[in-house]
């Protein structure tokens, strides 16, 4: 039994089988513990870019941040809140809402209500008083940098004003808020305003009906470029004289070929076909301009008799030609006077004791003494009125000089030299006051061009009719006035009618023929039967025949004008107030006279404008190109308002006022010393540099004979 063996082959592969697995088993533990225990390689972390925050709200916030440079919290730097604004949970809109709400926050007060502000009305009359209205003001950047763009194009500022220390600094307390914006933008801007302004005038001319005279004129610049400046007026529905530079180009010569181009492309440019009338000097190049632009505005079709009353002469360029030939006659006595002035304006010591002799001698000091332009009359005029002022002074002041006499010589005046002065100032006088009254803008003149030269016409009669030295200057001025004036052929007749369309002179050069001796005719009428219903234009012929056959006959407009009493000449009488009243009563003649009362009859509005490019192109600004030249020229004459002339005379008063209280002022500053009237200390200078200096170069530039830049005066 004991050889009896138990078999177990049915056991055995099963035990291998488990005995295999659990030495795979073991071995797979054994292998992950060991890579466990391995040391692990380090894996880089990959950084997040940092993102610059965004969003408007931190420019009114201070981030706060934890150990890791995480932002969690946000101060608000005017009420110093704190916010929790962490972005995965809080976000910004909290810290929006605060920034809306903060009452300490100045930036919020145009998202709550605006500001109340008394805002001025621009009127244009500038001798009216300034009137307002309340208003609120919202912060616009725009609007504020347009305003400024306007301000540099009006008061003829440099671009690089903008960038000035005082210009931010100014604003930086004004309106902090305001991002200011450099030179070359402004010069950009520039050119948007004057392509807006250009756009809309354009419109104007599209939308009226009335013709348009023109003045032009041409001037040199300190850059040596020709430049011609065209002005329109015309008179628009609610009877206002507009007076508009439409053009202020370059011309390669003065010569009238290309005068007549350069004209002909400016109207063809703005649509001016219906031009009426053109006033230029009396140059010989504007006679050769004028010949070609006749056959052009013949050529459109939109001429009024056949252009030929399209030129018209400067009458002002013609009295100073009178004035000038009289003027050769008082050569002597003018040069003397002129020698004088010169000498005691050379220096600032011998200008002081002139001063000091006529503060003694109780001559008030309500003028200065100017020294002429010898070939301009007026400044002669206006030299030798302030001379004759102080003549006295000048006597005296030939004893309290040794130098004078012996530097002078026999160009000292003497007694009959004043007295030669004094009448001389007196005749010029008249001239002077007419060519202020003709070279005006602003009003209707076309009306007083017959009532001057008549005017002229006396004065010279009566010069002619005295004795001596005035009976020759008289023959002479009035050899000049019969070469333009004395011929009837000669002269443009719409000056005539201009002075028929004046309603205080109508009656004056045409007489009212018939006015109040129309017979009254009651002829019988013979009845007609007509059926009913039919017009009765039987009846109104039978009465157009009998009225025919008496002679009887409709007035017309203008004989109903003509037999009018004739208006009272006041003051304040304004024509073009008096057409629009009536021009209900004459329908057509008020249309007449919109186009005839708009002939400007001098060129004194072109000329101005020469002293506008005169301060423009300053030698310290000579290098702006004639595009942006014609934009701040054009630009400034349309943004400025209307009926306010410059008046060099008054800011030349204006500074001797400054001049004298500042030379006080500066000698109680000084321990007591007098500074006198002469030239400011520079320590004085600072502290009134800004107010003084722009009119300083005013008195320099209308008083200094060699400055001849514009021809504004005569």
């Amino acid at each position: 039994m004991d050889n009896i063996s138990i078999p177990s082959s049915g056991c055995e592969p099963p035990n291998s089988s488990a005995q295999g697995a659990t030495a795979v088993e073991a071995q797979t533990v054994d292998t992950i513990t060991q890579q466990t225990m391995l040391p692990t390689a380090a894996v880089p972390a990959r950084k997040r870019k940092v993102v610059e925050s965004r969003s408007r709200v931190w420019d009114h916030f201070q981030k706060i941040t934890d150990s890791n440079n995480v932002t969690i919290e946000a101060k608000c730097i005017y009420c110093a809140k704190l916010y929790q604004c962490q972005s995965k949970k809080h976000g910004t809109t909290s810290l929006r809402n605060h920034m809306v709400s903060c009452m300490k926050n100045p930036h919020s007060k145009d998202t709550r209500q605006s500001l109340l502000t008394f805002q001025a009305v621009a009127t244009s009359d500038a001798s009216e008083p300034t009137v307002g209205e309340l208003g609120t003001w919202v912060f616009n950047q725009e609007t504020i940098r347009r305003a400024l763009v306007e301000m540099i194009i009006i008061d003829e500022l440099p671009f690089i004003f903008v960038e000035g220390q005082g210009f931010r600094r100014f604003i930086a307390v004004a309106c902090p808020r305001f991002k200011i914006p450099s030179r070359w933008t402004i010069s950009r801007d520039i050119n948007v305003i004057y392509e807006e302004e250009k756009l809309n005038l354009k419109c104007l001319f599209r939308g009226n009906t009335q013709r348009v005279s023109i003045t032009t004129d041409s001037w040199t610049s300190i850059q040596r470029i020709n430049y011609m400046v065209v002005t329109a007026h015309f008179i628009d529905e609610e009877w206002k004289l507009h007076k508009k530079i439409i053009s202020f180009v370059l011309v390669t010569s003065h010569k009238g070929e290309y005068i007549a181009k350069a004209l002909e492309s400016c109207l063809i440019e703005w649509g001016l076909r219906n031009v009426f009338t053109v006033t230029v000097d009396n140059a010989s190049s504007n006679d050769v301009a004028l010949g070609f632009l006749k056959r052009k505005v013949l050529s459109w079709g939109s001429s009024s008799v056949k252009s030929k009353y399209l030129h018209m002469r400067c009458i002002a360029h013609i009295l100073n030609f009178v004035v000038q030939d009289g003027l050769k006659q008082c050569d002597i006595v003018v040069k003397r006077v002129r020698e004088v002035v010169r000498y005691v304006r050379s220096s600032p010591s011998r200008l002081k004791k002139f001063r000091d002799l006529a503060e003694y001698s109780g001559i008030e000091q309500k003028t200065s003494l100017c020294l002429d332009v010898p070939t301009r009359w007026n400044s002669t005029y206006l030299m030798l009125q302030s001379a004759l002022i102080y003549q006295k002074v000048f006597d005296d002041y030939e004893y309290s000089d040794n130098s004078f006499k012996s530097y002078m010589g026999d160009s000292i005046p003497t007694s009959l030299d004043w007295e030669s002065v004094n009448n001389l100032v007196k005749l010029l006088k008249c001239f002077y006051e007419m060519t202020i009254r003709i070279s005006g803008s602003p009003y209707v003149t076309a009306n007083t061009f017959f009532s001057e030269i008549s005017y002229l016409y006396c004065i010279l009669n009566e010069m002619v009719e005295a004795d001596g030295a005035v009976k020759l200057m008289g023959a002479n001025m009035k050899a000049k006035f019969e070469k333009y004036w004395g011929d009837i052929d000669k002269m443009n007749y719409m000056i005539f009618f201009a002075n028929i369309l004046d309603p205080k002179d109508n009656s004056s050069v045409v007489p009212a023929t018939g006015s109040g001796s129309v017979a009254s005719v009651n002829p019988v009428v013979e009845f007609v039967s007509a059926p009913v219903g039919r017009p009765q234009h039987l009846l109104k012929a039978q009465i157009k025949k009998q009225r025919m056959e008496t002679g009887e006959r409709k007035k017309t407009e203008l004989e109903y004008y003509l037999s009018d009493a004739i208006t009272e000449d006041e003051g304040s009488f304004d024509i073009l107030r008096w057409w629009k009243v009536n021009s209900a009563r004459f329908p057509i003649l008020s249309k007449i006279s919109r186009d005839i009362l708009a002939i400007p009859i001098s060129t004194v509005a072109s000329e101005s404008a020469f002293s506008t490019s005169g301060r423009v192109l300053d030698p310290f600004r000579s290098s702006l190109t004639p595009k942006i030249v014609e934009a701040l020229v054009c630009t400034q004459d349309w943004l400025r308002l209307p009926n306010t002339p410059i008046s060099i005379e008054e800011n030349i008063e204006e500074l001797e006022r400054f001049e004298k209280e500042f030379s006080v002022d500066g000698g109680s500053a000084s321990g007591g010393r007098t500074c006198g009237t002469t030239l400011p200390s520079i320590h004085a200078m600072k502290l009134g540099d800004f107010k003084l200096l722009p009119l300083m170069n005013l008195k320099q530039f209308a008083l200094n004979p060699y400055i001849d830049m514009d021809k504004y005066a005569y």
